[in-house]
């Protein structure tokens, strides 16, 4: 039975290294894709399907990046999507809190794009 055992964890360990594999390849696309619309969102007049887009890539990446060795991803991701969701819950947001969202974003994008396993530029222990 034993032996069994060791077979199937075998596997399960095998395609989750595969699956951490793909992770890491779609990575730098996620962040793209990321990058791309926070290229587009006007911070004075913020596009719903912009706001939507990015909130689902956040949660993307919140739920899944401790799972595939990407602790601190998911971490920041997590940080980024809930702010973001508390500024859907307002009617207006000032263009300037969507301008520090963005420098924030930014930096995540551009931390996650260089080293996404490092410690966060933010983080205490970082300095």
């Amino acid at each position: 039975m034993s032996f069994m055992r060791a077979e199937a964890d075998a596997d399960f360990f095998a395609r989750l290294s595969v699956l951490n594999d793909k992770f890491a390849a779609s990575l730098p696309d996620t962040l793209g894709r990321l990058a791309d619309a926070r290229a587009r969102l006007d911070p004075a007049a913020p596009s719903a399907t912009l706001v939507g887009e990015m909130h689902a890539l956040l949660h993307t990446l919140a739920g899944s990046a401790a799972t595939f060795g990407f602790r601190m991803l998911g971490q920041q991701a997590r940080v980024l999507e809930q702010r973001m969701r508390v500024f859907t819950t307002f009617d207006a947001v000032a263009p300037q809190d969507w301008e520090d969202w963005l420098a924030q974003l930014d930096v995540f994008v551009s931390w996650g794009r260089a080293d996404p396993k490092s410690a966060y530029p933010s983080d205490e222990s970082a300095v």
